[in-house]
């Protein structure tokens, strides 16, 4: 049974990884634009599972690794196109140590008090591009030549192009993916859900905590960086507000939405919320409600959450195993 589960849990993913990569045969260049962005969010939605779903670290100031990202990859690129080997290094190279210097600080609170410290920390890192010429202000600052990948006078990778962009996006999704999913099965991965469920009786058994904490929310920050890279590249230009708690807010709906500890969870709420956001605010299907779609997508979300506890991911679940409470120190493999 086991093993049949877990064969189920990788075959899923990986179904979906191919079905994607053949889907710009029939994409609209909407639809295509739509894809991409849901696959971007799918990624940034995954590295905050890592806090969030397995180890049990609520935060609200994961936007700033994003923004972070973003703002460095059009910083560093300068007025001509920047080579992305050198590029997504120093985008998640950046994210990884603000993530290192927040998460040392942050981490020695718990509860609300964390919470409240990262989206502080996340406010600080907002105010000092929003504030200053930076990074242009509250306008933003524009990426005006899209990474590309160079060797031997040949163009081998050009993030202008819509098609390269799409399978780089692609390629990220399915190393985040991969990559938690063997942390989710490694010593490490274990260890992180020890700390969720009780992390005094880990201290208790040897394990320094604070530690294994301290990682996960590097490597969460790493992985939002890379997200940010991408966002840059897609959409040219960046912005505070991509460091904004909004930012925070929405991706830990899409946890919330698709279900938390799961990693297809992750991705199918990003894929709902982004889906959902993007029916609110159009005006040709939903007339004039689509000038209040805040209003009409938190009602939708609240509806979400109340009919289904355990997330979109909970419809897939028996009905014994829905309505069960998860077991202490259940790893689950997906």
């Amino acid at each position: 049974m086991d093993s049949d589960r877990r064969t189920f849990a990788w075959l899923l993913p990986a179904i979906g990884a191919v079905a994607l990569a053949l889907l710009p045969a029939v994409l609209t260049p909407y639809t295509h634009d739509l894809v991409v962005k849901i696959t971007l969010y799918a990624i940034f939605a995954l590295s905050l599972e890592l806090l969030v779903g397995m180890t049990g670290l609520v935060s609200l100031g994961h936007a700033a690794f994003l923004g972070i990202g973003a703002y460095v990859t059009v910083l560093a690129s300068g007025d001509g196109a920047g080579s992305a080997l050198r590029l997504l290094p120093m985008a998640m190279g950046a994210a990884a140590v603000y993530a290192l210097f927040v998460g040392a600080l942050s981490l020695r609170t718990k509860g609300v008090y964390f919470i409240m410290v990262t989206l502080a920390f996340a406010q600080m890192a907002y105010f000092v591009f929003h504030d200053t010429q930076l990074g242009g202000g509250s306008d933003g600052i524009f990426l005006y030549v899209k990474p590309v990948i160079e060797l031997g006078g040949t163009t081998w990778l050009d993030l202008d192009n819509k098609m390269h962009l799409y399978y780089s996006v692609l390629a990220a999704l399915v190393f985040t993916y991969g990559l938690l999913a063997l942390i989710r099965r490694s010593r490490f991965g274990h260890a992180l859900a020890g700390i969720r469920v009780n992390e005094q009786r880990m201290r208790a058994a040897g394990f320094q905590t604070y530690r294994y904490k301290l990682a996960a929310f590097v490597i969460a920050g790493t992985l939002a960086g890379l997200a940010g890279f991408l966002l840059a590249a897609k959409d040219g230009a960046v912005n505070p507000e991509l460091l904004s708690w909004h930012e925070s807010g929405a991706v830990l709906l899409m946890l919330i939405l698709g279900g938390i500890g799961h990693l297809r969870g992750a991705v199918i709420g990003a894929a709902a919320f982004m889906l959902l956001r993007e029916f609110f605010q159009t005006e040709d299907l939903v007339g004039p409600l689509a000038s209040h779609w805040q209003m009409t997508l938190g009602f939708t979300i609240i509806a979400f959450v109340a009919l289904l506890p355990k997330g979109l991911i909970g419809m897939a679940m028996p009905r014994r195993r829905r309505a069960a409470p998860a077991r202490p120190l259940e790893v689950r493999h997906d």
